[in-house]
């Protein structure tokens, strides 16, 4: 943990505890969390309140970093293909360094309860906001590359207060937003083996320790294969998955993208979309997933001194898609965690954990050993849309597809109505087991 820059709250017994719990549901509007709050008797399974604040210091020297930018010149070119374009950026860290305030993110925060606790020798940071309607199904969400638990935020509302919505209270959720080891407020792994397989059996170990008997899982990005592995685990308590990555991509296909031969002739319109876009996404956008494979500790070196350096990063993953469908303060507030956190190499190195296997190829997730019910939805402005014949032939249990009309990579941030009512369609059906 960043014991020097967060303010940490740990209560010394189990009263303070208890008390502390109740008082972070109450300021978020929520209740009956204390009960599922044990305080256990080994200290290190203990759940202890969290706060952020970050002290002034840190922002100044961020500023300060900022204004010192030194830029390259300009590209040769007069679109994006040679990255980030000059001028916007340019723009973007000017404004980084002079108007943006992180305070406003931190606020947004400190409004939810926080909490941190200890699994498999890592301290886990996650969100836990309880739905005051009495049948919501609990529900961990998880995040990826290079978002956080900023990118769940705004569907906070909608899973927990459905009513408040639009929607009905049959479909509201007891919330759970961990942040992954490595990232955010998070502690960061000494060792090897964070891989996806091992924070899936953090994740069933932390809904078993806050209560949970039965429950659901959801992902996107990293979420996805980590939400996988729950499935693939089939922890007691787990009813299914939903996720909007699905690793549906068949063997032959990958085989054939990975020599940059041409698609099959046999193809139907949509599995030959999803070939073509595919193409064009191992060829043109994948370079920093390339690095972040094999040389985390090297590229990290770049991010974690220039703020610069780890904006135009993260702006430019997936097309440039934050760039485009965020706000700038949004994904700023984003960046802004990586940078105070210094997460920039210990959240890479999830890639190099993998040792470069593809989050969308079924074969490297084997999809075939997952029997609990999946659901999948595609959103039109993700890396690939993937077919439906594609997703039933790698999920043998496919309870739920559906194609959303807008949406992209970062569905839960760039549309989280939408998003929510195709996370409460899909689970549907499982309320009653």
């Amino acid at each position: 943990m960043h014991r020097l820059q967060v303010s940490e709250v740990i209560d010394q017994d189990r009263r303070a505890l208890l008390k502390s719990a109740a008082m972070g549901i109450a300021i978020a509007g929520t209740a009956g969390l204390v009960p599922l709050h044990r305080a256990l008797a080994d200290s290190n399974e203990v759940i202890r309140p969290f706060r952020v604040s970050f002290p002034e210091e840190a922002l100044v020297d961020l500023r300060r970093r900022v204004a010192a930018t030194r830029l390259p010149d300009r590209e040769t070119v007069d679109d994006g293909s040679q990255g980030l374009q000059l001028v916007p950026f340019s723009e973007l860290v000017h404004y980084w360094g002079t108007e943006y305030d992180w305070r406003k993110a931190e606020a947004r925060l400190n409004a939810l309860p926080q909490f941190v606790t200890t699994i498999d020798g890592v301290d886990i940071h996650f969100i836990h906001v309880r739905s005051h309607h009495a049948n919501a199904l609990p529900l961990i969400m998880t995040h990826g590359w290079p978002g956080s638990v900023f990118e769940l935020l705004k569907t906070v509302g909608p899973l927990t207060d459905p009513t408040s919505h639009g929607g009905s209270a049959e479909d509201a959720f007891h919330l759970v937003l961990p942040s992954i080891p490595g990232f955010g407020f998070s502690g960061k792994p000494k060792g090897t083996g964070w891989g996806p397989e091992r924070i899936a059996r953090a994740w069933a170990e932390l809904m078993n320790r806050l209560g949970y008997r039965r429950y659901v899982a959801q992902g996107g990005d990293w979420g996805a294969p980590i939400s996988s592995a729950m499935a693939r685990q089939a922890p007691a308590g787990l009813l299914g998955i939903h996720i909007n990555l699905p690793a549906a991509v068949p063997s032959e296909i990958a085989a054939l993208l990975a020599t940059g031969a041409p698609a099959p002739q046999d193809l139907s319109a949509k599995e030959r979309a999803a070939f073509d876009a595919l193409s064009i996404f191992y060829k043109k956008y994948r370079a920093y997933a390339a690095m972040m494979g094999t040389r985390p500790q090297t590229i990290g070196y770049a991010l974690t001194d220039s703020p610069a350096g780890l904006v135009a990063w993260m702006f430019d993953y997936n097309n440039a898609e934050p760039l485009r469908l965020l706000t700038r303060d949004e994904m700023l507030d984003d960046v802004t965690l990586y940078w105070l956190t210094n997460t920039a190499v210990s959240s890479a190195r999830i890639y190099w954990e993998t040792a470069g296997q593809s989050v969308i190829l079924s074969a490297a997730q084997k999809t075939t050993e997952i029997s609990v019910p999946v659901a999948i939805t595609v959103f039109p402005g993700e890396v690939y849309r993937a077919p439906e014949s594609w997703a039933r032939r790698a999920y043998r249990n496919l309870i739920y597809f559906n194609e959303a009309d807008k949406g992209g990579h970062f569905a839960a941030w760039e549309q989280p109505e939408l998003f929510s009512r195709e996370v409460a369609a899909a689970f549907r059906p499982l309320r009653q087991h």
